[in-house]
Order: C-alpha cells, then structure tokens, then sequence
C-alpha cells in the first residue's frame, strides 16, 4: 500500500469514527430536553476525537501547547453561545448562527494574537463565564416540541464533524499546535444544533440548549487546563484520559445535582 493511500484510508477512518460520535450525541440530545441535552453537547466529543488524533501524530508537548490554546477559546464559545441565544428569540436560524460564529471567529483572530499562559486562559474564562451565566439564566426555561428528523440531518452533521477533524489532522504538522488546538475547539455541535434544531423548533427552545450549556462549558475548560497540565507531566495519553474523566465528572455531578434541586423543589406528600 503506497502511503498516500494509507494516508487518506486512515484519515478517513478518522473522519468516520468522529462524526459517529457527534451524531449519536447530537440524538440523545434532541430526545432529552433541553438540560440533559446540553450536559451532553458540552462532552468533548468534538474536540476529543480531534485531540486523541493529534496525539497519534505529535508528541505530548505539542498537545500541551495545543491545550494552552484552546483555553481561552473555550471563552470565545461561550460568548458565541450569548450571542446566539439573543439573537434567536426575535431572529431566524441563518441570521442567529451567523452573526453567532462571527462573533466566535473574531474572538479566536484576537486570541491568537496574545501569547498565554495558564493562568491567563483560567483568567479569561472566569471573566467570560461571570458575564455570560448570568445573561443567559433567563434563557434556560423553554418547552421543547416534537422533533421530526429529516433525511438530510444525519449527512449534515457527520459532514460538519468529518470535515473538522479533517481540517485539524491534515494542517496540524504546518499550522503548528497552536492553531490546532483553535480549531479543535471550534463548536461545531453547537454549530450544527442551531442549523437544524431552530428551523424546526423554533429559535427559544433551540437558545435553551445552548443557555444550559453554560455550567458543561465550564467543565470543558477545566478539563482543558487539566490536559496541558498533564499532558506535560505524565504524557499524552494520561493527559487525554484525565480531561476525560474531568469533563465526564464535572457533568455528571451537574446532573446529580440538577436531580437533587427537583426531589428537593417537589412537595412532600
């Protein structure tokens, strides 16, 4: 096998296993509201599958600094998610997730342009989410209708996803580790969520997945943090492993907890 055929065999084996896993959790989101929902579309199952990717490819030090990179751009997504939410009471789905990404892709073009450490990403995700939770609390509460799938919403995610990690594997040997860990990041679940949910639903129950992603997001980029930590210490595979579980146990203890404020707010008979 010559290894250009190998080369496109294996990244398409990539592409195939990423975009498997978006389209599983993109239907377990649909089919459990909007707070289950977005407990799951915060797991990383975009930018893990990109990352585990990048560490078959390039040393831990690489990932390292990749992960020190997409630390403030989980901050960038937030504010992508505000946006959206906004614009999506009033607005159609086409003109919420652009001006949503817009906003997103400014931020990461002035990301890139400083030079941070881990105390800086930390920092700005801090301001970030002290601003942005409190804005959408109001957002959170919405009736989630019936959704009927159509034929072309499965192609259009595992495409969007497919062509992520396609993106992230093929440049990252050029680009380096730190525009890497920027696209890794990029919200492609969000992205596709407010595509094909807002014109079927409508644009408040779509923003309601999006406001309770918040506290998942939270988890996210303590995980982040926990991989460029690790990632130097003990090596890749440790590092990814730990930011897995920091995400998974993050999200999980949001849900128990969720679970607890409702036993709690149900009158006792």
């Amino acid at each position: 096998m010559s290894p250009e055929l190998a080369f496109i065999l294996t990244l398409g084996l990539r592409m195939a296993i990423t975009a498997a896993f978006v389209v599983t959790a993109s239907i377990i989101t649909e089919r459990s509201g909007p707070v289950i929902g977005a407990l799951v579309a915060t797991l990383p199952i975009s930018a893990g599958p990109s990352y585990v990717f990048l560490a078959l490819d390039h040393d831990a030090a690489f990932i390292a600094e990749g992960a020190l990179a997409s630390l403030p751009i989980n901050a960038a997504t937030i504010f992508l998610g505000l946006t959206y939410v906004v614009l999506a009471q009033r607005h159609g789905a086409l003109v919420s997730c652009v001006a949503a990404v817009a906003v997103w892709f400014g931020l990461a073009a002035i990301i890139r342009s400083v030079q941070w450490s881990l105390a800086d990403g930390l920092i700005v995700n801090a301001i970030a989410f002290g601003i942005c939770v409190p804005l959408l609390a109001r957002y959170r509460h919405a009736r989630m209708p019936p959704i009927r799938r159509r034929w072309y919403d499965i192609p259009l995610r595992a495409s969007l996803v497919a062509t992520l990690v396609a993106t992230v594997v093929t440049t990252s040997s050029w680009v380096g580790p730190k525009v890497s860990g920027m696209i890794a990041l990029f919200p492609i679940v969000f992205t596709s969520m407010m595509l094909i949910l807002h014109p079927r639903i409508g644009g408040p129950p779509t923003a309601a997945v999006l406001a309770n992603s918040a506290w998942g997001l939270i988890g996210l980029g303590i995980a982040i943090a926990v991989l460029h930590v690790a990632a130097l210490q003990f090596g890749s595979a440790i590092g990814l492993s730990l930011a897995l579980a920091t995400c998974v146990g993050w999200n999980l203890s949001l849900w128990w907890l969720g679970r607890r404020k409702v036993a709690r707010a149900k009158p006792q008979v």
